[in-house]
């Protein structure tokens, strides 16, 4: 009867032991990056937007969507949003700088979802035809 109780704790320490852990690497796709200026505060922006995208795309639709502050020199004022499908680069959905703003979240689910789900409908949220 010990020997079972063992086997038992020997299996829950070995589920639970970091060294077995694997990560989900590569990452599966379509995952979404989002890049942001660290110093400008953006984080707060960038994880609205990313929980958004996730509760418009829920898996299995969007597989996972990366947050990344950045704080050089040369991403100073940065709020980019990459969309990485299978099988191709990384597409830039949004670029702070380019477009002259921050996305509107109605035009930056639109254009992702016409990458991942093109049939899919937004409801209200989705343009005219």
């Amino acid at each position: 009867m010990m020997e079972s109780k063992d086997k038992g704790e020997q299996r829950e320490d070995a589920l639970l032991d970091p060294a077995t852990f694997l990560p989900p690497s590569p990452l599966p796709a379509p995952t979404v990056t989002i890049e942001f200026c660290d110093r400008c505060r953006w984080l707060h922006r960038a994880t609205w937007v990313s929980t958004e995208l996730l509760l418009t795309f829920p898996p299995p639709t969007l597989k996972a969507v990366t947050v990344m502050p950045l704080s050089a020199d040369d991403t100073a004022g940065r709020f980019r949003i990459w969309l990485n499908v299978e099988g191709g680069p990384p597409k830039l959905m949004w670029d702070r700088k380019v477009e002259g703003g921050f996305p509107e979240l109605k035009v930056l689910k639109q254009r992702i979802r016409d990458f991942i789900q093109p049939g899919m409908s937004l409801g209200h949220s989705d343009k005219k035809a």
